[in-house]
């Protein structure tokens, strides 16, 4: 998705090229079982059709695991991956404290039944995933000795170091007696990311778990990537040390920094403590649930609803008080991310769905088979390209944000080729890079100067290409001031229907004039790589429309007047 929506490149050339450069080591990815690398449940032959893909490009080993622990969510995606002849890593997510009696849903005997259910489903090798860096120390020693002696595969730890705690909690695996863990290059590495590889491998030096790894070669490795994170500059979290924050919210590390940019641009960055508490908080009215993608998206998006609403966990269970829950909310509790253990809480569960029946079974069964073929001769009629299996199954995944890429692409071409610091920043006149755009075919390109920019926004601009002098005419991205700004939705107007948080306008339902119910589909919002429905919350009629397809907009921008 990163690569597809961000990036302007290829994930599958990535993953082809990385195996290219690495031949003899192991690649290993991520996969959220029945909602594959997106963010929603994919029909069966989709999931099979994408494993199979990626084991064919360069996977060789595949982490599977579902978002609320469900082993029977897991089963069509741990198939596919063993049918495919490559490592099956089954994965228990870890939540909670195992130590705590009071969190006593999540204890040892918890963690070894899923653990067996996971072998039981033919899992090569046992994951287990802390993706919030709960697991402490002495939980680590207990946790990791009772699935050796209960499960007996091997088992592949991964943590995140949010609290600062993640190097102890890998010292006391292995000493516990785990077979591989998760580090982070030294440059990257620490706050949200995981524990530092460098100072691990230290500290096991000379130790009978001295892991043989040239600590010379690390720091090499990571005096690379500290030059390569200097391009990445305006993209960083702004965390400046480790925080024990994380065992009141236990969000994701790769959650953390998206909702705390999700606060900032909602105007909540000065009340993130009230989004990490009630992010607590409705995990609580959750029934204390597994948050992992799509998981904690869910909790994430109420949280930051009740804080921008100023709403209390007591408002949210109030039975008499209707509100309208964030969509992710709906299709979690319809069962559409599958069943925690013991099933959802009734009281609300049954505020969300207004009357509607949940299915309590695996989703994937609901769902029929798409005609793959058919979608192949679709997409190559619309894009008047070829599409290869890889194409194809990059669309499955995302249809919208895969057709945009190749729509970029056909425009621009390989921007891959640009080097980072141009592609995010562009170039300053007098600048020379070289691009490889094939192999062998270099483009020596040279900015000389920039013109004045015109009343429609358009600037050229002068440049030499191979010692060619060349020009162009392209729009001035920073030329802003002929934009109008949006009216602000008013807070105090029932009938004024506001952006909750900035992104893009996927798309309208509705038209001027039309009548509506409450709950009905106004339009969608694509923002942090998710799409957010926004439904009506009363009857009525759209008395205007202030946006469009395609259209930027702000937090808080009115989009529509309901009347």
């Amino acid at each position: 998705d990163v690569a597809y929506r961000f990036l302007q490149e290829c994930p599958w050339q990535r993953l082809r090229d990385i195996r290219a450069g690495m031949p003899n080591l192991m690649t290993q990815m991520l996969l959220r079982a029945s909602n594959g690398v997106g963010y929603t449940n994919y029909p069966d032959n989709v999931v099979q059709s994408f494993v199979s893909q990626a084991a064919v490009t360069g996977i060789d080993v595949f982490r599977v695991f579902d978002s609320l622990n469900w082993v029977e969510n897991m089963r069509v995606a741990m198939d596919a991956v063993i049918d495919s002849g490559k490592i099956c890593e089954g994965t228990v997510c870890y939540t909670g404290n195992m130590l705590d009696p009071e969190r006593s849903k999540y204890d040892l005997q918890y963690y070894v039944r899923t653990a067996q259910d996971l072998k039981a489903a033919g899992a090569h090798v046992l994951g287990l995933k802390d993706m919030a860096g709960l697991l402490k120390p002495a939980a680590a020693r207990v946790l990791i000795r009772a699935l050796k002696e209960e499960v007996g595969l091997p088992i592949h730890f991964h943590t995140h170091d949010t609290s600062g705690m993640g190097g102890a909690t890998i010292l006391a695996a292995a000493e516990a007696g785990v077979d591989a863990v998760d580090c982070a290059m030294d440059a990257l590495s620490g706050n949200t990311s995981q524990p530092t590889l460098g100072s691990v491998v230290e500290a096991l030096a000379q130790t009978d778990r001295d892991t043989g790894l040239d600590i010379g070669a690390i720091r090499s490795i990571s005096n690379y990537w500290e030059r390569v994170r200097e391009s990445y500059a305006a993209f960083e979290s702004g965390l400046q040390s480790p925080a024990s924050e994380v065992y009141l919210h236990e969000m994701p590390g790769g959650q953390f920094t998206n909702l705390k940019s999700q606060a900032r641009s909602m105007g909540l960055e000065d009340r993130w403590h009230e989004v990490a508490q009630a992010y607590a908080d409705v995990n609580r009215m959750f029934g204390d649930i597994v948050k992992v993608t799509p998981s904690s998206k869910v909790v994430g998006d109420m949280a930051l609803m009740m804080v921008s609403q100023n709403l209390t966990p007591a408002d949210v269970m109030d039975p008499n008080r209707d509100m309208s829950f964030p969509d992710s909310v709906v299709d979690m509790m319809r069962g559409n991310l599958g069943q925690p253990p013991g099933g959802w809480p009734q009281a609300i569960q049954k505020k969300v769905l207004k009357g509607e029946s949940p299915i309590t079974d695996r989703p994937g069964a609901h769902l029929e088979p798409v005609d793959i073929e058919a979608v192949r001769r679709k997409l190559i009629e619309e894009l008047d390209v070829e599409i290869d299996d890889e194409d194809l199954n990059g669309y499955l995944m995302y249809p919208k944000v895969f057709t945009d890429y190749m729509q970029r692409h056909q425009t621009y071409g390989p921007v891959r080729t640009l080097p980072t610091r141009t592609f995010f920043y562009g170039m300053e006149p007098g600048q020379e890079i070289s691009v490889e755009i094939d192999p062998g075919k270099t483009l020596e390109i040279r900015l000389l100067t920039l013109g004045e920019t015109d009343e429609t926004g358009q600037m050229k601009v002068f440049f030499e290409l191979n010692g060619q002098p060349r020009q162009v005419r392209v729009p001035n991205r920073k030329a802003t001031g002929a934009q109008a700004a949006r009216p602000k939705a008013d807070p105090t107007n029932a009938g004024h229907v506001g952006a909750p948080m900035p992104g893009v306008v996927a798309s309208v339902g509705v038209t001027a004039g039309q009548a509506v119910t409450q709950g009905d589909l106004l339009l969608t919002i694509e923002a942090m790589k998710m799409e957010t429905g926004i439904h009506a919350d009363r009857d009525g009629t759209i008395k205007a429309l202030h946006v469009s397809p395609g259209q930027q907009i702000d937090a808080k921008d009115l989009m529509v007047e309901i009347e």
